[in-house]
């Protein structure tokens, strides 16, 4: 009989361009997780840390430039070496996440929102304002959305910056069975869809609940003093809860969760 650690590995995957890797690490250190962040590279020489990780994480930033488009070369990559390791980590239950970048890298990839269609099914296109948005949105997470990352969440606010935000679907006929499905995680709360994504979605997820995109960064608000009004809500008594720490917390307790299962060998 074998349980896993209590404390789980989170494996970085990090590429030219990327630059937000330490600010992931952070997070999943912050709840809980210990982490080791891998250039692709390395990766493709030997794929045997994806075996081993317990979480996946795709930090953002300009993968290779984004040259050709946002996260293409590096999902190509991806795709060309190292997709059985990652549906092979899908199915033994890892949850993987991939911010902004990280989610047009796995979009590009096939990877969301549907890991087992063979194909690209979605885009991150340009923003409908044709430029570079730097700023906090509010956002609202699905209460159907089977999402491991985002239970327990409800309205909420985070920050984005992106010029190739927009989530468009292949077809209508695919969002509307992903909107079946509980896939969509998150969605831009009122009239603050910053980059006209179809349906104000802002995050997705495959079928199993355990891997997400999203275009905004939890990981940059797991502080109270990362929000702008962090000083005012401290001088009322009622620090702000971060909730971007909330997906990571999640995440690890998951599967700290099915680590106290034995599983029996």
């Amino acid at each position: 009989m074998i349980t896993r650690s209590m404390k789980p590995l989170c494996l970085i995957i990090r590429a030219a361009g990327i630059n937000c890797d330490q600010e992931l690490a952070h997070a999943f250190e912050l709840a809980g997780a210990q982490t080791r962040k891998i250039h692709l590279n390395r990766l493709i020489e030997d794929p045997a840390p994806l075996a081993e990780a317990q979480l996946i994480g795709f930090p953002g930033g300009f993968s290779y430039g984004d040259d050709v488009a946002a996260g293409r070369i590096f999902a190509n990559r991806l795709r060309h070496r190292l997709m059985d390791h990652l549906l092979a980590a899908l199915d033994r239950g890892t949850p993987i996440i991939g911010i902004c970048n990280g989610f047009q890298v796995l979009v590009k990839l096939g990877l969301l929102p549907d890991p087992r269609a063979g194909k690209q099914m979605a885009t991150l296109a340009d923003n409908t304002c044709g430029r570079f948005i730097d700023r906090w949105v509010r956002l609202q997470a699905q209460p159907k959305s089977v999402c491991v990352w985002t239970q327990g969440l409800d309205a909420l606010e985070l920050p984005i910056a992106h010029g190739e935000g927009r989530f468009v679907p292949q077809t209508e006929d695919d969002l509307a069975r992903w909107e079946a499905a509980g896939q969509i995680a998150l969605r831009y709360a009122g009239d603050d869809n910053p980059n006209g994504s179809t349906a104000d979605i802002a995050g997705v997820c495959d079928a199993t609940g355990l891997a997400l995109g999203l275009m905004p960064h939890p990981e940059r608000w797991v502080h109270p003093t990362h929000h702008p009004h962090w000083s005012r809500a401290a001088a009322t008594g009622q620090p702000l809860a971060p909730a971007g720490l909330k997906f990571f917390v999640n995440a690890v307790q998951h599967v700290q969760q099915r680590a106290a299962s034995p599983v029996t060998v």
